[in-house]
């Protein structure tokens, strides 16, 4: 099953879009947002796409939907009312399942990547990890998950692999839900771990050390599923 996305950017768009209308207050805490419909043409967007958003502002813990009642801006009510998101993809696989794939499947990644770390490729992956961290202080969670997934698909492109590389963008979806789940419980201290180990990475990289890279990458993503409560 091929779960890479063609509509991403768009969707990506539309989230940021209505992420800057609930910090600017447009969109009020604990209360209701317009119905599909109603968004959807005031934003000029497709439905589809309008939903795909709203998912990932929800993973995020920016909005939650309720049955019959319908989606709402998370505040200080609704946070206490809610229980945490389920996985999406349950049917298909478990998180758990997800991260111990990524596991495998990303410090293999950056192993065979490391030898063909150019300065250029360092320099983007610093970039992403400098946007990584800039967003998250600026509570901008939508481009600190995107720097988030610049980062680790920029290591993939680089591995020398194709099928692998392959097998990595095939599973893109699932890959990229697993980085947003942990967003609502991240603490302060955590987030300064994550974005350390991110550098921890690159340094690894930078140096073109396989091992240290798999290293680092294999620690980062079993840090990242801790705390989405997930032991691997």
């Amino acid at each position: 099953m091929n779960h890479q996305s063609d509509k991403a950017p768009v969707t990506q768009a539309i989230a940021r879009k209505l992420q800057q209308m609930v910090r600017s207050g447009v969109l009020k805490q604990d209360e209701k947002i317009p119905s599909q419909r109603i968004l959807s043409e005031q934003l000029g967007v497709s439905r589809a796409s309008l939903r795909e958003a709203l998912l990932t502002l929800e993973t995020l813990g920016l909005v939650r939907t309720y049955p019959a009642r319908g989606t709402f801006v998370v505040g200080q009510q609704s946070a206490r009312d809610s229980a945490p998101e389920p996985w999406r993809f349950e049917a298909q696989y478990s998180i758990l399942e997800v991260f111990q794939s990524r596991l495998l499947i990303e410090s293999e990644l950056c192993r065979l990547a490391a030898p063909h770390v150019t300065p250029a490729i360092a320099e983007v992956l610093e970039q992403a990890t400098n946007v990584f961290e800039q967003a998250w202080k600026d509570g901008d969670l939508v481009s600190h998950v995107e720097a988030d997934l610049t980062f680790h698909a920029r290591i993939a492109e680089t591995c020398p692999n194709e099928m692998l590389k392959r097998l990595y963008h095939s599973i893109r979806d699932l890959l990229t839900e697993s980085q947003r789940v942990p967003i609502p419980n991240t603490a302060l201290v955590r987030m300064q771990a994550s974005i350390a180990e991110h550098r921890a990475i690159l340094d690894a990289l930078r140096s073109n050390a396989p091992d240290p890279s798999a290293a680092a990458m294999a620690a980062h993503i079993r840090n990242t599923a801790a705390c989405a409560g997930i032991r691997i």
